[in-house]
């Protein structure tokens, strides 16, 4: 029913803050408390509009935009998952900058340099207060809303409107070169360790479906980062789908030899294969195996076909 060509949009991207009104920044008590007025505003019992087409319009504006946008922000995990696309989406834009035109003033000077974070604030307010108190306007200002957050995403993601340049590759051998990899994408990429971390405390909690996304989330990001592949291991070994547990193992020692989780993960499969895993309730893995392993493996145990062999 709602379709917009501006902004963010044209990246194949809902872009739920500029339907509500807020930064790129924003904090989930403020997202609340805009969609609260802005509900407030185009629910049928409260709506200040007295043509029914106005109230119809404004009706499905609560039901088709703004209530869905917030409905992303109200999970936690849908939060995160949110911020990781928009992290990968800022990396597009800052390569693609030199393709992107602007149709708005206030994105224009937004993008050319300059106090671009208070340029970005000012013209935000000004077009949010006015988002919808006039319907014929709102599609409009959506649009318009959703081309500041590309301009400053786009400078955002940039170093004085310039993309930083990728550092040149460290002259190692290689495997000292990927364990170097491993932890210079800590070091870049704080919000891996950030998800890593939450996952941890989930997985301490038994939360494993939530512990999974944010480990996705985070590899999305940093594909080739060892923890993130052992701990995603560790949540379906708990869920006992061995076999994408020794997917998960095998690419994290790959990328570390020495990546202590991995290890720790490897060496509970490899009980469980050979039956000496512990009974659910202790906190560790069960001797339960799956039937076709138990077929197959030949004096390899669990590991046999990825680890060449009981060791």
């Amino acid at each position: 029913m709602f379709t917009f060509t501006q902004g963010l949009f044209k990246f194949d991207f809902t872009d739920h803050h500029a339907i509500l009104g807020v930064s790129l920044d924003a904090k989930f008590p403020e997202i609340r408390k805009r969609y609260m007025r802005v509900a407030r505003r185009l629910h049928p019992d409260t709506c200040p509009f007295e043509n029914e087409t106005d109230k119809e319009f404004a009706n499905q504006l609560l039901s088709k935009l703004v209530s869905p946008a917030y409905n992303k922000f109200s999970k936690e995990s849908d939060r995160a998952e949110l911020f990781v696309i928009l992290n990968k989406l800022g990396d597009t834009v800052t390569q693609q900058r030199s393709q992107i035109t602007f149709a708005t003033d206030a994105a224009k000077q937004i993008a050319k340099g300059g106090d671009y974070q208070e340029k970005y604030k000012v013209a935000l307010q000004e077009l949010s207060d006015r988002q919808y108190e006039s319907l014929d306007k709102t599609l409009e200002i959506i649009g318009e809303i959703s081309e500041l957050n590309l301009a400053y995403l786009m400078r955002k993601e940039s170093r004085t409107g310039v993309a930083t340049p990728p550092p040149p590759p460290p002259v190692k051998p290689p495997v000292n070169q990927e364990k170097s990899t491993t932890v210079k994408s800590k070091a870049q990429n704080p919000l891996v360790e950030q998800a890593c971390s939450r996952a941890e405390s989930l997985i301490s909690t038994k939360n494993y479906a939530k512990a999974i996304l944010e480990l996705k989330g985070a590899l999305k990001i940093e594909p080739n980062h060892s923890r993130g592949h052992a701990l995603l291991g560790l949540c379906y070994l708990q869920q006992n789908q061995g076999t994408m547990a020794k997917i998960q193992v095998k690419k994290a020692l790959s990328l570390n030899p020495q990546e202590p989780k991995a290890l720790e993960v490897k060496k509970l499969l490899e009980q469980a294969a050979t039956g000496n895993g512990t009974k659910k309730g202790t906190g560790k893995v069960t001797a339960k195996t799956e039937k076709k392993g138990n077929k197959t493996d030949k004096g390899g145990g669990l590991f046999g076909g990825f680890f060449g062999g009981k060791k």
